[in-house]
């Protein structure tokens, strides 16, 4: 369980925050001033600190620069009224995750919770290269092939450099985790190590994601925001799927590789920046450039290094490996026993050919652990989760009817044009509305619900632009 720590002078939000929190099966601690904060941070093992920028004695800077001196990779989210936004954004410079402006919106708040424990969590937890299965199992790189030991080279002389890495794998290969273990074994492994997955976030969003803007520079920004990669200075950004980044972001990502500097969103200051740049994509980068989809200059920009992820079809001989260091850390993350694989069930793995690479099988291995109740792993075990295709449909011939009439309602109207993809948004925005209801807007349950990840799930509230309306308020300070 996460366990954050809320510093705030304010008892009715602290309370109010703390009981939200809780509902959201964190375990949380809080504190009224900096002073006990700060030795609540040296006291406890903390996954996120939310802090307030005005308090009492020690103010909510000089608390933060405490903090960081404790645990430099322990994410901060400043909270703070608008009068105190540009102290707000001096600690984001310094290494805050980010900053929040009283009152908030309680799912988006919830939602940059879990990115924030998601960000300290890469950057704390070591990945580890070809380790040995034993109970402490957590993210590793696996596999001897040749191919993977290129991989392991690759990786320890990139680490040792600044250089601009250009991963490149389908999907499910493991991209993000040899990014973190450039990152971690790399010269910026005390600084921050941000992600951004150029799919998750809406075309319209990602620019001020990552370059922030200024006040006024479009209906809604009241004021100035940092993107992430100002908020990285002197650290690590990793652009997971460059290869669907729009062309006019990669130009300005063209511009940090060759000067180092960025422009805000609506701002004429130019704005030095070093950070590291590792990017990955699972798109042929070289079809793209002939398409005009993808600019040439920043290829080869991007690819100072290349590391390219085997399929794990092309390499057969590392799914034992996988197997038996995935089913020590998934029996202990559930608190099952490891019942193991049945030979015959171990041979029809390696003739599979697995589209969905690592991903899917650590899919796999979840899933027979979790329905297997401590028998022994069987083929039979395994065709069911591979070739089970469940069709929902609606139920009963009513509710089937009224879809069809409406579909036949919107269709029939000669004065629109209804294309196939707006019938398949209409639907959508509906059935995410209603998971984001039935959990009570927390969009955790609702990805698990939908069966989706959370940044795609998060991608699809800002497309529908679904809104919960509901807010913590605050006392004026």
């Amino acid at each position: 369980m996460d366990t954050i720590l809320v510093i705030d002078d304010d008892d009715q939000l602290r309370i109010s925050f703390c009981k939200l929190l809780k509902e959201e099966k964190y375990a949380v601690i809080s504190a009224a001033s900096g002073e006990v904060g700060i030795e609540m941070v040296k006291q406890n093992t903390l996954d996120l600190v939310i802090l307030d920028m005005r308090l009492p004695g020690i103010n909510g800077m000089e608390t933060f620069k405490r903090i960081k001196k404790i645990d430099s990779k322990l994410p901060v989210i400043i909270i703070t009224a608008f009068g105190t936004t540009e102290i707000a954004i001096e600690a984001t410079k310094m290494g805050a995750y980010d900053y929040v402006l009283k009152p908030f919106d309680v799912p988006d708040m919830l939602n940059l919770i879990e990115q924030a424990i998601e960000a300290g969590y890469f950057m704390r937890s070591p990945v580890k290269v070809d380790a040995a299965p034993d109970q402490d199992a957590g993210d590793a790189i696996i596999g001897q092939s040749k191919l993977m030991q290129d991989v392991y080279k690759s990786i320890g002389r990139v680490s040792q450099t600044d250089a601009t890495v250009l991963i490149l794998g389908e999907s499910g290969t493991g991209k993000e985790l040899v990014a973190r273990a450039i990152y971690q074994h790399g010269l910026r492994a005390d600084k921050a190590f941000l992600i951004i997955n150029c799919v998750a976030i809406p075309e319209n969003l990602l620019e001020s994601e990552l370059f922030g803007y200024e006040k006024g520079a479009f209906t809604g920004a009241s004021h100035r925001h940092i993107g992430k990669i100002e908020q990285a200075d002197d650290g690590t950004v990793f652009l997971d799927e460059i290869g669907d980044m729009p062309l006019n972001i990669q130009a300005k990502i063209l511009r940090l590789l060759q000067e180092k500097s960025i422009e805000r969103l609506g701002g004429e200051e130019t704005i030095p920046v070093d950070v590291r740049i590792v990017a990955a994509t699972n798109k042929k980068l070289e079809q793209a450039i002939k398409d005009k989809k993808f600019r040439e200059d920043l290829y080869f920009r991007l690819k100072v290094v290349t590391i390219e992820l085997p399929s794990l079809r092309d390499r057969p001989d590392d799914i034992h490996s996988l197997i038996s260091y995935y089913m020590v850390k998934f029996s202990n993350e559930l608190k099952i026993d490891n019942p193991g694989f049945q030979k015959e069930a171990l041979k029809q793995l390696n003739r599979y050919d697995w589209p969905g690479n690592i991903r899917e099988l650590l899919n796999l291995i979840q899933k027979v652990l979790i329905f297997n109740r401590g028998a022994p792993v069987s083929t039979g075990d395994i065709e069911q989760v591979i070739n089970k295709k469940e069709k929902i449909k609606p139920t009963g011939k009513i509710q089937l009817n009224d879809i069809k009439d409406w579909v036949r309602q919107l269709l029939s109207k000669s004065s629109e044009n209804y294309r196939f993809d707006d019938f398949i948004d209409i639907v959508s925005s509906i059935v995410v509305a209603e998971a984001l209801k039935i959990t009570n807007g927390n969009r955790s349950k609702a990805a698990k619900l939908l069966s989706l990840s959370r940044p795609t799930l998060h991608a699809k509230i800002d497309k529908y632009n679904i809104k919960l309306k509901t807010e913590i308020s605050d006392q004026q300070e």
